[in-house]
């Protein structure tokens, strides 16, 4: 049988390997690190995470996200399965434990008696056989190269910024304190998964006038600072206005300082990184701060004057194509349909949309090796909203990278009136839920 070669062993390139394996397809999994590093990455394991330990919500009645979650599962993925095996108390997010999930991830692939992993980089587009090219927004520069050489066109970019991460016991908990936004999460723990650092206004606006003044990170001769609205650096939201951070990851609504009785004008959030609650990332700092900046604006928020940081924030660049105009409706390049690509390189954004498009274009290759046509699945579900938004759906001159949302899916029918939003969205999850079934029982 023809192997399917995969180029990437991120989150899109591993879930691409177990879809198609899982089918009775021999994978060949291709991937460089650790013989050819990147800015972010720290190991060879498989599916690293490096900008967050976060899947987001959870929740796969009234929220985009968790739906895809729902739709992961129920195809048997692995990102989806390994998650929940080291996941960590989060409230209603899904967050894990970032390394022994990647090894986790690492060990099933690589003991898969159909997937062999081969070290090493690829720096040219293959002529034959089936591809995936799963090479995520940090592809290495010879095959950047290589695509626009095909395409002729740029590959549009962005930059992407990491948030850093201290250590717990270097938080002060008479400043601080432990709580859930909400109080949301089932259990006690869940609901302490977050660390919260309270401002009054003079501390605040102090905070806001160091970033602004910080020493940034500079970017090169031609490069351009095209950020991702969902994942904007804590100083460009800032600039765009006092209250921006106040109102996004700086919100003090839905906590109770235990400690005084007065409500906090803001609050920094900190989310548990790891099983041993050893480490917390500070949940939405990404940051484009020189280091030495980074460490004196940090410490001045309350209960981290302290802070002794096991990461600090950074920023990359990050590649993807024009897939609108690049892609068909089954992820291959139209220029060379031997050829699929999946993950974020195609334009969609976050861990979950990332292993979502790999585990569709796995199935869709293994499909096409096997002498079968696997259809995209509808687009009322958010797997199908998501390959719709990139093949087709997004206008090609404006197309940016996008987070899953129930505004990609065709309209529900309210009939009888008016919804409510939350019965709006279970009235989505419902639909979608069906129609994936109905996509995947032909599958088998």
């Amino acid at each position: 049988m023809e192997k399917l070669h995969i180029i990437g062993g991120g989150m899109a390139g591993s879930e691409a390997a177990w879809a198609a394996a899982q089918l009775g397809v021999p994978v060949v999994l291709h991937e460089m690190r650790p013989h050819v590093g990147t800015f972010a990455h720290r190991t060879g394991n498989l599916a690293e995470m490096v900008c967050s330990n976060s899947f987001r919500s959870d929740d796969h009645e009234r929220n985009a996200v968790g739906l895809l979650h729902w739709e992961m599962r129920a195809a048997g993925g692995i990102v989806m399965e390994m998650a929940e095996r080291h996941r960590l108390p989060a409230g209603g997010a899904l967050a894990v434990d970032r390394d022994p999930f990647s090894e986790a991830v690492t060990e099933r692939l690589r003991s898969h008696p159909l997937i062999t992993v081969e070290a090493g980089e690829i720096t040219e587009l293959p002529a034959s056989g089936q591809w995936i090219i799963a090479t995520g927004p940090l592809t290495s520069g010879a095959l950047a190269q290589a695509i626009q050489a095909e395409t002729g066109a740029e590959s549009l970019a962005f930059f992407d910024a990491i948030a850093p991460i201290v250590y717990a016991e270097s938080v002060d908990m008479s400043v601080a304190w432990r709580q859930s936004r909400y109080d949301k999460g089932e259990t006690e723990e869940e609901q302490k998964a977050y660390l919260n650092c309270p401002m009054d206004r003079a501390q605040y606006e102090a905070f806001i006038d160091a970033l602004l003044a910080a020493e940034k990170t500079e970017f090169h001769e031609g490069e351009t600072a095209g950020y991702f609205d969902g994942c904007l650096p804590i100083e460009v939201m800032a600039e765009r206005g006092r209250e921006t951070l106040r109102f996004g990851p700086m919100k003090p609504v839905g906590l109770t300082n235990p400690h005084r009785p007065e409500k906090p004008y803001a609050v920094v959030q900190l989310r548990r990184d790891n099983a041993l609650g050893t480490l917390y990332n500070i949940v939405g700092f990404q940051t484009k701060m020189k280091y030495g900046a980074q460490t004196s604006v940090f410490r001045m928020i309350p209960g981290l004057e302290s802070a002794s940081f096991a990461r600090l924030g950074g920023i990359h660049r990050n590649t993807f194509i024009n897939s609108p105009t690049l892609l068909d409706n089954r992820m291959r390049l139209k220029s060379r349909p031997n050829i699929r690509f999946a993950g974020q390189i195609t334009g969609v954004e976050g861990y979950v949309e990332s292993a979502a498009m790999g585990l569709l274009a796995g199935r869709m290759a293994a499909a096409e090796i096997l002498g079968r046509d696997l259809p995209p699945p509808p687009p009322e579900t958010a797997t199908g909203a998501l390959i719709t938004h990139i093949t087709g759906g997004a206008e090609a001159k404006t197309f940016q990278p996008m987070n899953v949302n129930f505004g990609l899916f065709p309209p529900i029918d309210a009939k009888g009136g008016r919804r409510g939003r939350k019965d709006r969205y279970k009235a989505y999850t419902d639909r979608a839920k069906e129609a994936f079934q109905q996509w995947l029982a032909p599958q088998g």
